[in-house]
């Protein structure tokens, strides 16, 4: 039998183009937006890690995840935020970072009027969870590499628990930043519906480990497409 994350999507031309018009409350956020389907029932939003650990829109598990998602046929917008790469404004230790979330959320609304998609990773996917979680715009978000401590910041989860809408948590066996009990811990806080997928001999980037040799991402995107399948019909 032939598995959701193997059934052939639609082909679609899909395009990087440079958006020049979003704006947060510390100035322009640098970002790209790689285009859809024209009739694509969801567009989508994805935002990177930490900058203090060089995490910008180009991140490679950022960039998985897009492609996962693009190739349903949603457009998906990636930025950087306040204060990387072009973006203006100073890095805010996520308080205003969910504030320039925001802002993107309300230029794909601008745009495209349709439901939104969050995915975030790392940094991103706190900041970027704790932003959508109760925003009615918001149909569904994923949660990758899910951080519980990472170099002195602790990450807490209780905004989980209000947050109604589909949530699909993803996360290496080895992650350096979420031991499995503590990464377990912080899972039980979400509302259902949720699923959450360990990916064996992954680390937190969802590369190999000296006795899992190579890099998971394409599991990763494999538990991206198997979700969005079996949730939205994409």
């Amino acid at each position: 039998m032939t598995s959701p994350s193997e059934i052939p999507k639609l082909s679609a031309p899909s395009r990087v183009t440079t958006v020049d018009d979003l704006r947060g409350p510390a100035g322009r956020l640098e970002a790209l937006l790689n285009t859809g389907r024209d009739d694509a029932p969801f567009a989508a939003l994805v935002c990177h890690p930490h900058p203090a650990g060089g995490g910008t829109m180009h991140n490679k598990v950022v960039y998985h995840a897009m492609k996962a998602l693009n190739a349903a046929g949603v457009p998906v917008l990636r930025f950087n935020f306040r204060g990387v790469g072009l973006s203006e404004g100073e890095h805010d230790h996520g308080r205003g970072e969910k504030d320039d979330v925001r802002a993107a959320l309300d230029w794909l609304t601008a745009r495209f009027a349709r439901p939104i998609l969050f995915a975030g990773f790392s940094f991103g996917s706190v900041v970027g969870m704790d932003a959508c979680c109760g925003d009615a715009r918001v149909a569904g978000l994923i949660g990758l590499g899910l951080p519980v401590r990472a170099v002195g910041r602790d990450y807490s989860f209780e905004f989980l628990s209000r947050c109604t809408r589909p949530k699909l948590f993803v996360s290496g066996n080895r992650d350096e930043f979420s031991p499995v009990d503590s990464l377990m811990a912080a899972w039980q806080y979400a509302a259902e519906p949720k699923r959450s997928v360990l990916i064996a001999g992954a680390d937190h980037f969802f590369q190999g480990t000296p006795d899992s040799p190579g890099a998971k991402l394409d599991e990763m995107q494999a538990a991206i497409r198997d979700w969005l399948a079996e949730t939205f019909g994409l």
